[in-house]
């Protein structure tokens, strides 16, 4: 039955699942969830994450890391497999687009449960800047890969980036995965609004990986989409801790303005439409703001171009003849 569905029927339907589970998670949370004793709120230090039991066991931490493991294992041997058979790509699904899809259902329901039984996610054992981290290579990965076909800058790509994203290309799926599941379990599965809305996108990023090697997965409108939710998730966050949500919005709106929208199809007068919008947005927020902070929203875009540039120079550094030569010297 699975095997007739098209893989667009698939990602419509992976969408509203992702919409009614979340639901659900608000739906769980109200009807059945006994908030544990969590560590003292520490808002004041740098990077502090306050949902962590207060006093965790053995229980709480290995049920986390036994399903992270094996949650991440059976994706990357999907990855490995399809791989090896060297697929095309394809309107419908492969067997192991069902199983991706089939494994990451079973675990989202399972991370539910662990979360109402043990509460912790693997935030008591790891840095919150690592699963942040692991968030932003991937937006900026992408933006590699997609140099080739929307440009960096206005439409307009850049060569070396192109080259060396071939590479990345290569193993990306790997370390999406990762990225994402890492992610998905490093938070417990708990109804504020940050996570709510950050479990929506981290379905959105699960479904996407898993239509990999279909016509779907390529689709520009969708994979600009799943880009741009961050906008959203990381407005939201900032506003409920702080007052830095310009920042935020600013810098992922410009990342979208100058870069990500290049890659829909839109005539010339739809963007100056939205670039109007986005300096009216700026000056807007400028004049109500002030300068001390608004200004800020070029660190996100910095560092999402900035990363994209040195990441692509390390990889082209890695593989020129000098490195080769170098190893093959040590080697002998």
């Amino acid at each position: 039955m699975l095997n007739n569905i098209s893989s667009s029927s698939a990602l419509k339907l992976g969408i509203a699942f992702s919409i009614l589970f979340s639901g659900f998670i608000w739906l769980a949370d109200w009807l059945w969830f006994n908030e544990p004793t969590l560590l003292p709120d520490h808002t004041e230090i740098g990077f502090w994450y306050a949902w962590q039991l207060k006093n965790p066991d053995i229980f709480s931490r290995s049920s986390a890391w036994i399903l992270y493991l094996m949650h991440q294992g059976l994706i990357w041997l999907y990855i490995f497999k399809a791989q090896q058979s060297k697929p095309k790509y394809i309107s419908g699904l492969h067997w192991f687009n069902i199983s991706a899809l089939l494994t990451n259902a079973l675990f989202i329901f399972l991370h539910l449960i662990q979360t109402h039984i043990w509460y912790d996610g693997l935030a008591q054992d790891v840095l919150e800047q690592s699963s942040q981290w692991s968030v932003i290579v991937l937006l900026f990965v992408v933006l590699m890969m997609e140099n080739q076909r929307r440009g960096l800058f206005l439409g307009h790509s850049i060569d070396f980036v192109t080259q060396a994203s071939r590479t990345v290309r290569q193993y990306h799926g790997y370390y999406f995965a990762w990225a994402t599941i890492y992610t998905f379990w490093y938070h417990p599965m708990v109804m504020t609004q940050g996570h709510l809305l950050g479990f929506f996108y981290m379905f959105l990023l699960l479904l996407q990986g898993s239509l990999f090697y279909t016509r779907v997965h390529l689709n520009p409108k969708w994979t600009i989409f799943v880009e741009v939710m961050v906008v959203v998730h990381a407005l939201l966050v900032a506003i409920m801790n702080g007052d830095s949500w310009p920042m935020f919005l600013l810098g992922f709106l410009g990342v979208f303005v100058v870069t990500q929208m290049y890659g829909l199809p839109l005539s010339q007068k739809i963007r100056w439409l939205i670039w109007s919008a986005y300096i009216g947005l700026i000056i807007i927020i400028f004049n109500a703001k002030g300068l001390d902070d608004s200004y800020r929203f070029i660190l996100i875009v910095g560092t999402e171009w900035g990363s994209v540039i040195l990441f692509s120079g390390l990889i082209l550094c890695l593989q020129s003849d000098f490195i080769k030569k170098l190893i093959s010297f040590n080697n002998n």
